[in-house]
């Protein structure tokens, strides 16, 4: 019986290598739609800062191989952009500038600073050559302060690890954060970058650790930002987007914005505070 069995087997496999399973298939898909793009991040103490590109599609071509072409060519120039606080307006010049610290690129800048107002609210306005608008409201949460960095020794080696405690001052409301670990210079690539919230800590008390992998005088550090509710579902938003291409089989990602009006635009308009402490290995 078994072996009538695996002769059945042996058949159907046989059966299926002499099938062709390579099939080209043709999909109409729909056109695409680009829309105007808005990253902002209001950081108290630094210059406001904009991105305004526009979006592309996942099978536009990608500027001939030329990253320098690609990025001019995604950017929506001759806007008026504006971000207006209390009594102010602040009007973003058409100049593209790369900041050397976090290596992110911005194409409308100002020289005026962030105030350090954790109460009152910005507002944004852009206008763009066709008169099509972009709006966006928001404030910037006080940071909450790093507690202590501690480093700790692993006692079977010479390498160290830094543990890094905030507490969280009300868990009766939701609180989100955004956590960075640096080693050697603020513009090195981070080796740890990730948002989380406080729902699942009960004493209040948050940890954030790295492994065993720093020697006796390097230079690390720990940056802890407060984020609200919107740059969190952004975030995690553009992240399931990413998991989602190339799988023919997962939704399309829906990117959740917090700008809005008649142009149509994803993206973020936020504040960003944060607290951060650079630690020098040592016993």
């Amino acid at each position: 019986m078994n072996l009538y069995k695996t002769s059945l087997f042996a058949l159907f496999v046989i059966g299926l290598s002499a099938c062709n399973l390579n099939r080209e298939v043709d999909i109409d898909l729909p056109n695409y739609e680009s829309q105007p793009v808005v990253e902002c991040y209001l950081t108290p103490g630094s210059t406001y800062k904009l991105t305004l590109t526009k979006s592309n599609s996942y099978f536009d071509p990608f500027g001939n191989g030329d990253l320098l072409q690609y990025l001019d060519a995604i950017q929506i120039k001759n806007a008026r952009v504006e971000i207006r606080h209390g009594l102010d307006t602040i009007v973003l010049a058409n100049t593209p500038t790369l900041d050397p610290v976090t290596l992110k690129a911005y194409n409308y800048v100002s020289d005026q600073m962030v105030p350090f107002d954790f109460e009152g609210s910005f507002e944004l306005y852009i206008q763009l050559e066709d008169g099509r608008e972009i709006t966006g409201l928001t404030n910037i949460l006080a940071a909450i302060p790093i507690d202590s960095v501690v480093v700790s020794f692993n006692e079977t080696d010479t390498l160290a690890r830094t543990l890094c405690y905030i507490t969280d001052p009300d868990l009766s409301t939701r609180q989100y954060f955004r956590r960075f670990l640096n080693y050697d210079s603020l513009d090195s690539i981070p080796e740890q970058d990730f948002i989380t919230d406080d729902q699942l800590i009960e004493s209040g008390q948050f940890v954030f650790g790295s492994g065993y992998e720093n020697r006796v005088q390097d230079t690390v550090f720990n940056t802890i930002a407060t984020i609200d509710k919107a740059y969190f579902s952004f975030i995690t938003s553009v992240m399931n987007s990413a998991a989602s291409n190339g799988n023919p089989f997962a939704q399309p990602g829906v990117i959740k914005s917090n700008v809005f009006g008649s142009a149509k635009p994803l993206g973020i308009f936020t504040g960003y505070a944060q607290s951060q402490i650079m630690t020098i290995i040592a016993k």
